[in-house]
């Protein structure tokens, strides 16, 4: 690790375990623990700071826009992913063809396919681009696989989707926090604020280009949809927002309030710098699985799994390695609070 992001880590976590499951779920980071703490202390006195604060909400929207290289008005704040891709799916035509990858995490393809009424259609991953026809009305998929870390080619499916007219959906909920992951040339994209991103569940980012949203529906907006919100908790919308503002849904306090001091970590750093350091380790996790005999599912990510080795989880839990079982395979992933000695620690466990 590089001393000043050993010094960072060592600061700002506090966990004591050998934590490598970021694809599950992040660590809070210290100021993000205390954010939380102070707001539901406030709440219990019945404090005014208890209520939550939109001008923060507002500031880790665009700590958000800046990670990902979009204008804060191209940004939605909500609590889920699945919720901002049943926007999309509601806003579609009848019998519209959805293109997605077989196997794909299931909150980017159930909203279509629960619609009932649209064509989704299913491709390797691998073969994205090549499947992109001229029925399509939208391609849906994750810029890195939940289940084995492997990484779409994004740029290939960009182009064939403008050869043909159609729009891209891009989940960057692995992504984001540990990849330079730019979202401007995606018409919509989601991402949820719990695992690379280092907040709590209930915060969630939906961008929405200029010309998508002239035709997307705000179906759950609220008063906070509004131009002027202040102006709209009563009666019928006035004014809807003029930009992404409009796609909102109230937001869930606590999780932005946290959300803020590690957006403002992770900006701190770099995500050039997490994505070295999260990638060496992978890199180093990989070479000691050769030496044990096991063959990883291929790629670079911080995302890497092992086929037929889910079974070791329990037993690595027991040693206080903390993994996944996804889809039959040991998963691990590393992040910037992950050491080379933890690393190690996984594998020694791993050979007996």
């Amino acid at each position: 690790m590089d001393h000043s992001l050993s010094d960072v880590s060592r600061a700002e976590f506090a966990h004591s375990t050998t934590y490598l499951n970021t694809a599950t779920c992040g660590i809070l980071p210290r100021a993000a623990v205390a954010e939380v703490r102070a707001m539901a202390d406030a709440a219990g006195a019945a404090e005014p700071a208890g209520f939550g604060d939109f001008d923060r909400v507002n500031r880790v929207r665009s700590s958000f826009a800046r990670l990902v290289g979009v204008a804060p008005a191209r940004v939605a704040v909500g609590s889920a992913v699945a919720t901002h891709v049943g926007l999309v799916a509601a806003s579609l035509a009848p019998g519209a063809e959805v293109l997605c990858p077989e196997n794909e995490f299931a909150s980017v393809i159930n909203p279509f396919v629960l619609r009932g009424d649209l064509k989704v259609r299913y491709a390797p991953l691998e073969g994205m681009a090549a499947a992109v026809g001229p029925e399509t009305t939208l391609v849906a998929l994750s810029a890195v696989q939940s289940a084995d870390g492997r990484t779409a080619d994004l740029a290939a499916v960009r182009e064939a989707t403008r050869a043909h007219g159609a729009r891209m959906l891009v989940d960057a909920t692995q992504a984001a926090g540990w990849l330079p992951f730019d979202a401007a040339p995606y018409e919509y994209t989601v991402t949820a604020g719990y695992k690379w991103l280092l907040g709590t569940r209930g915060a969630s980012y939906l961008t929405v280009s200029e010309e998508a949203q002239r035709d997307l529906t705000p179906l759950h907006a609220g008063w906070v949809a509004a131009e002027s919100m202040w102006d709209a908790t009563y009666g019928p919308m006035p004014e809807l927002a003029h930009d992404a503002r409009r796609f909102d849904e109230s937001p869930a306090f606590l999780s932005y309030h946290a959300a803020e001091p590690s957006l403002a970590l992770l900006e701190r750093i770099g995500i050039e710098a997490v994505h070295a350091h999260d990638t060496a380790l992978a890199d180093r996790y990989r070479a000691g699985l050769a030496r044990l005999g096991h063959e990883p599912v291929p790629g670079t990510a911080p995302i890497v799994s092992v086929p037929g080795l889910a079974h070791r989880r329990p037993e690595l839990l027991a040693a206080g390695v903390s993994t996944a079982a996804r889809a039959g395979a040991l998963r691990a992933s590393f992040h910037l609070y992950n050491t080379e000695a933890e690393v190690d620690r996984l594998l020694d466990v791993l050979a007996g």
